[in-house]
């Protein structure tokens, strides 16, 4: 067992949980909205999600491995490349942070983890993320892959939930720092686009 690529990918799936993002942007503006507890809420939906998404990558590769040693080689060289393509997405974006809140109504703890839940399974991207990320981070040769798949799905859920709760409970504070620190929106854009690059960079090397 290879523990310096599991402690990448750990710092790696960090870098890509603090960095802002459709999810834990709105995660943050529940939290200012309707309290703290919502914003958990919404975070533990999030997460669920994953579940579902770990178990149909783990699944289906692990099945594609066994098959096939170059199409799963492929796959990798496909993953590092789409995540080239988010850099280059994230360098054309302004890197501007907006925390609109008056266009979020008022949801009950479930209706926000409901929500949480349908945002992250019904959304390819994040199945194409899981797919294009996960390849490059195997870490045992003796190990099942399936077993790996889990493992990482499982890291990647215990951070995110860390981060993106800590999001949550410190809204507030972040949206003050973030309102006097014009420049907080361009640092992140910028650890975005190193992330990205470096896990592609990684994959394939």
């Amino acid at each position: 067992m290879n523990y310096e690529i599991l402690i990448s990918f750990i710092f790696a799936t960090s870098a890509l949980a603090i960095s802002p993002g459709p999810d834990n942007i709105f995660v943050l503006v529940q939290s200012i909205t309707n309290g703290k507890a919502y914003g958990i809420a919404t975070v533990c939906g999030l997460m669920t999600g994953c579940i579902v998404h770990t178990t149909f990558l783990a699944f289906g590769l692990s099945a594609i491995i066994k098959t096939n040693e170059y199409l799963f080689l492929g796959i990798k060289i496909l993953g590092a490349l789409y995540l080239l393509y988010l850099a280059y997405m994230v360098f054309r974006s302004s890197g501007d942070l907006n925390f609109e809140t008056t266009e979020a109504p008022k949801k009950s703890l479930k209706e926000l983890f409901v929500q949480g839940f349908i945002m992250n399974v019904l959304n390819p991207k994040v199945t194409i993320f899981f797919l294009a990320f996960f390849p490059g981070f195997l870490f045992s040769e003796t190990t099942s892959t399936l077993i790996q798949f889990y493992v990482l799905g499982g890291l990647f859920i215990l951070v995110s939930f860390i981060i993106f709760s800590s999001i949550a409970l410190l809204a507030g504070q972040i949206k003050s720092f973030t309102m006097r620190h014009k420049n907080s929106g361009l640092i992140l854009k910028w650890l975005q686009i190193i992330v990205f690059v470096g896990i592609a960079v990684f994959i394939l090397l």
